[in-house]
C-alpha cells in the first residue's frame, strides 16, 4: 500500500497511482509448467496465484493514494484539484458494483449500490426522464379480508 501524502504534482501521477491501484486489486499470477498425467502427454502451462484478486473498494482506493480516510478522498472528489480523475475512479468501482448484480446473490451489491447513491427511482428533473402515473381503478367484487368472509 501507498504511504504517499495526496498532494499529487499532476493529474498523470493520480491517473497512475489509480491505474496502478486497479491493476493490484487483479491479483498476482504466474505461470507454471504441469506435467501430462501420461508419459506421452505434453506439458501444459497452469496459472498458480501468488495473490488473491481483491474487490475494488473506496476505503481500499483512499488508503493506496495516501488519504487518512474515505471522506477525506470524497471532499477531493468534490472541491479538489484533480475531482474529474476521481469521479472516474468511482465510476470504476461503482461499475464493479454493478457487474455484481448479475450474479445469483446480488444483494450485498444491491446494498453497496444504495450507500453510493444509487436509486431506483429516475430523477423526473433529468432530461429524457418522465414520470409515469399510474392509477390502480378496483373493479369486480371486493376481495374478502379474511377465510371466514369466503361463502362457497
Amino acid at each position: 500500500m501507498s504511504k504517499r501524502k495526496y498532494k499529487f504534482t499532476s493529474a498523470n501521477e493520480l491517473d497512475s497511482l489509480i491505474t496502478q491501484y486497479f491493476e493490484h486489486i487483479k491479483g498476482l499470477y504466474h505461470e507454471e509448467d504441469k506435467p501430462g498425467k501420461t508419459a506421452s502427454s505434453k506439458t501444459v502451462k497452469q496459472k498458480v496465484c501468488d495473490r488473491e484478486p481483491e474487490p475494488a473498494t473506496f476505503a481500499d482506493l483512499a488508503l493506496f493514494l495516501g488519504f487518512n480516510s474515505r471522506q477525506a478522498l470524497e471532499n477531493y472528489e468534490v472541491k479538489g484539484k484533480f475531482a474529474a480523475i476521481l469521479k472516474v475512479a468511482r465510476l470504476r468501482i461503482e461499475a464493479a458494483y454493478e457487474k455484481k448484480l448479475h450474479n445469483q446473490s446480488s444483494s450485498g451489491a444491491i446494498f453497496a449500490l444504495k450507500s453510493m447513491g444509487w436509486n431506483e427511482r429516475a430523477d423526473a428533473n433529468e432530461p429524457g426522464n418522465t414520470i409515469l402515473k399510474i392509477e390502480i381503478i378496483q373493479t369486480g367484487p371486493q376481495l374478502a379480508a379474511s377465510e371466514k368472509e369466503v361463502v362457497l
